[in-house]
């Protein structure tokens, strides 16, 4: 999309509603309608997507917070993406808002939860949502840089909405290795109970390979922490300009120290280089297959699925983990909602195509989609098959590891 001309940019902007509504966000039904709207074959599809995973220990394990500060929630997006001068920026801050079905600014953070919680509970056993916070950018020298910063999630906040919604809510703090309170940050969450860290290091600034971060992972370590960090190229924000910090094998330091890390998205696009063979440049779900195959990370090394299905991330990196189901208990599953409400992503005509899945196994999910965009997500997953083998992701992909404890 950034190739795009500012001319069409600018066109885009000025008939924002008419082009942004069909692509994020334009639903037929309400979650909560597909009891009395759904057809009875798409129902009995659903029952067998739930078949061996419709318990408590099916969570879904990337779910990002939405929040414009309102009603003193104290989340934060940069006015950037706000300002028309900033195009590109702009478009993608239209389009956020529309998937995540907000369309009063005033009330936006509680219109986002009302919605995901609608989504999450349409069907009881789709599980328990991570919800992330999100931390600043920060310099090196531990002062923020909200100039380089998308926005900001607070830790107060996703466990304010754990207490608001019990059943639904599992708070996933983030605190960025940098800032001059890190431990202490780390400490307080930890003893409230935090068993998860979302990182994403390209947009953050964290390169995880530093000697300095050792104190910050021994803290982990002592709670019994596990850190979720995106791997791979990053589009969705800002993070351009260190891309390079979101190369897997820069998680070996972590890793070696017995630190449990959660690679989310398989590092399945873009280019890294293989510091382990003259820096070429591989793509990036190389690496991770490589340490992931690492016997010595067998029992702290964890794949994270989420968008692996968006059209242009399908290949390579589902295909290799269809054909290795040995490997399936340490994949855990996540939306990275609010992404699955941008429709424009997700193209069931080239899992037909391709031999994922069939057309009657596509006219379920598009009629899934219609209602819940969460819940298409986890059924898309579930029936998507091997095109050679017809493997598909086990049971185990969908539940919560052994090393992560008891389900919450």
């Amino acid at each position: 999309m950034k190739t795009l001309s500012l001319t069409l940019i600018l066109f885009l902007l000025t008939s924002c509603s008419a082009i942004v509504t069909p692509i994020a966000g334009s639903f037929d039904y309400e979650p909560g309608e597909m009891d009395k709207k759904m057809t009875s074959e798409t129902k009995e599809f659903l029952n067998q997507i739930f078949k061996g995973i419709d318990n408590s220990c099916q969570q879904d394990f990337h779910v990002h917070a939405v929040g414009m500060g309102t009603h003193g929630t104290h989340n934060w997006v940069n006015p950037k993406m706000q300002s028309m001068s900033s195009p590109y920026k702009y478009l993608q801050y239209k389009v956020y808002m529309s998937a995540s079905g907000i369309d009063d600014l005033e009330n936006a953070d509680q219109q986002y939860m009302d919605r995901l919680v609608r989504l999450a509970t349409a069907d009881k056993r789709y599980g328990k949502l991570h919800l992330f916070a999100f931390d600043h950018h920060y310099n090196e020298d531990g002062t923020i840089n909200k100039d380089k910063s998308t926005f900001y999630i607070p830790n107060e906040y996703v466990f304010d909405m754990k207490e608001k919604y019990p059943d639904v809510i599992i708070p996933v703090i983030s605190v960025h290795p940098d800032r001059k309170d890190a431990l202490d940050e780390l400490e307080k969450w930890a003893k409230k109970g935090a068993k998860y860290i979302k990182w994403l290091p390209n947009a953050q600034r964290i390169n995880p390979s530093l000697e300095k971060h050792d104190a910050y992972y021994e803290m982990v370590k002592k709670y019994d922490i596990t850190i979720l960090t995106h791997t791979g190229h990053e589009k969705a924000v800002e993070g351009e300009e260190f891309q390079k910090l979101a190369n897997p094998l820069l998680l070996r330091r972590p890793l070696d120290l017995g630190v449990k890390i959660i690679m989310a998205h398989l590092a399945s696009l873009g280019q890294c280089k293989d510091f382990t063979d003259g820096d070429k440049e591989v793509f990036c779900f190389k690496l991770f297959w490589k340490l992931f195959k690492d016997k010595k990370y067998e029992k702290n090394l964890f794949g994270e699925i989420s968008g692996v299905t968006i059209h242009t991330r399908v290949g390579e990196a589902i295909d290799t983990i269809l054909e290795h189901p040995e490997y399936h208990h340490r994949i855990v599953n996540g939306s990275d909602y609010p992404l699955p409400a941008i429709n424009i992503l997700y193209r069931t005509g080239q899992f037909e195509d391709m031999g994922y899945i069939t057309s009657k196994e596509r006219d379920h999910l598009n009629e899934i989609y219609e209602f819940n965009p969460l819940l298409f997500d986890l059924a898309l997953k579930r029936t998507i098959k091997h095109p050679k083998t017809g493997q598909k992701l086990q049971d185990q992909a969908f539940l919560i590891p052994e090393e992560m404890g008891k389900c919450q």
